[in-house]
């Protein structure tokens, strides 16, 4: 699992270890623990009762607890070891006996080919290494006719917007790799082999100083994005609704696909 080289670590240890960090606080983190996306997802699992569920990049875990609700078996898959205990030790408080955790890389799932019937993946695609690898592997594991829905912020089309925001979220968080817009899911996930059956965007308002604090963003870097939203076009200020504090809002997207 280790990806460290002569300049210090690697990706996978980067995530791994900011991730790791600040488990619990992403359990306790209200944007990740509610939400219409979240709601979407879980009633994407509620209409099929019974069935196995992979959630891809788990996190703090809130969409397999929603899932274990009504499937037969969820699977929360993730690379931090530490956000895997929290998750755990948070499934066996609430007596969700059908969660199982496991540990690894969304670039290389280690399930049989047809395992799943629907794959989740909410807030992590945005810090994989390669996601058209991922949803290959998704793709795999997937049941014929599986059902694969993924969460995350989008980037909007426009290069002004999609550079500020990716700047934003490197410098609040080194792990980040890229937000993507629809056109480069629907590219990735056609080639993957699946067909897209029905997208909803969200707006989603992140206070600032919980959005800092959630990563433990170190103090240069947060008043770096303090001057960067001060420095950009009016254009990307009004995009993003940066206000006084430095809250701003994003799109995400429920990606649906089978």
């Amino acid at each position: 699992m280790s990806g460290t080289g002569a300049g210090g670590p690697g990706h996978v240890d980067l995530v791994a270890k900011q991730f790791g960090d600040r488990a619990d606080a992403y359990l306790k983190s209200a944007v990740h623990a509610a939400g219409a996306d979240l709601d979407q997802l879980a009633a994407i699992v509620a209409a099929r009762p019974g069935i196995q569920v992979l959630d891809l990049g788990c996190g703090g875990g809130h969409v397999s607890f929603r899932a274990a609700a009504f499937a037969a078996r969820v699977v929360a898959y993730d690379l931090s070891a530490d956000m895997l205990k929290v998750v755990a030790r948070t499934a066996a408080e609430r007596g969700l006996d059908r969660l199982e955790v496991r540990q690894g890389a969304a670039e290389s799932l280690d399930f049989p080919t047809a395992s799943f019937d629907i794959v989740l993946s909410r807030y992590s695609a945005h810090h994989w290494r390669d996601v058209p690898a991922a949803m290959a592997e998704a793709r795999r594991v997937l049941k014929p006719g599986g059902i694969l829905a993924i969460s995350d912020v989008v980037a909007p089309a426009d290069p002004l917007l999609d550079t500020f925001l990716q700047a934003v979220e490197v410098l609040r968080d080194p792990s980040h790799v890229r937000d993507y817009s629809m056109a480069d899911w629907e590219r990735m996930l056609v080639r993957a082999g699946f067909s897209l059956t029905g997208s909803t965007i969200h707006r989603v308002r992140l206070e600032f100083g919980s959005w800092i604090a959630r990563m433990n963003t170190p103090d240069v870097r947060a008043d770096a994005v303090r001057s960067l939203q001060g420095a950009v076009g009016a254009e990307a200020r009004a995009y993003f609704e940066v206000e006084a504090d430095g809250s701003l809002t994003i799109d995400t997207a429920v990606i649906e696909a089978v």
